[in-house]
């Protein structure tokens, strides 16, 4: 069993102004694929705290970690920003894959801005922030993520 963990970037939802619908979701369909998810964290979109949560994350050791929100064309968008200030190398085609899936349900999937990576021995991936593109960007790719993390967990490495 892999441990995961969700983070929803929003400010509406940190302020709660709005519920969090994206994160619950994403943290259901974990579960139902036998994910240990430890929780689900709001934060707002604030670049830093983005930051600090990935790096908690990967100090945690989690195994994966799953954002929703803030890959948009917003000013306020910095998701993508945040994780790549974090993670060590990129895995492209699992967001080159989500976009292509998105497209074939909806041309405005190219919009997406996000981006997978790795950092350590955790796998972040940024998902949209609406529960059903980040519920359906996540089933695109939830059977190969299992390979992934046993790769990425062969060898691990010392990140102290």
């Amino acid at each position: 069993m892999y441990k995961a963990r969700v983070i929803t970037i929003s400010d509406r939802c940190y302020s709660n102004l709005r519920a969090d619908e994206a994160g619950p979701a994403v943290r259901k369909i974990l579960k139902e694929y036998s994910y240990e998810v430890s929780e689900v964290v709001v934060v707002p979109d604030e670049i830093n705290i983005i930051v600090n949560e990935l790096e908690k994350a990967v100090d945690d050791n989690i195994n994966l970690v799953v954002t929703t929100g803030g890959t948009g064309f917003s000013k306020r968008d910095v998701t993508p920003e945040a994780t790549k200030l974090v993670i060590e190398r990129e895995a492209q085609g699992i967001s080159e894959y989500m976009r292509f899936k998105s497209m074939e349900l909806t041309p405005h999937g190219m919009l997406s801005r996000g981006v997978s990576g790795i950092k350590c021995n955790t796998l972040i991936i940024n998902l949209p922030g609406s529960p059903k593109a980040a519920s359906e960007n996540l089933m695109f790719v939830i059977n190969s993520l299992e390979h992934g993390l046993k790769m990425l967990l062969t060898e691990q490495n010392d990140c102290a």
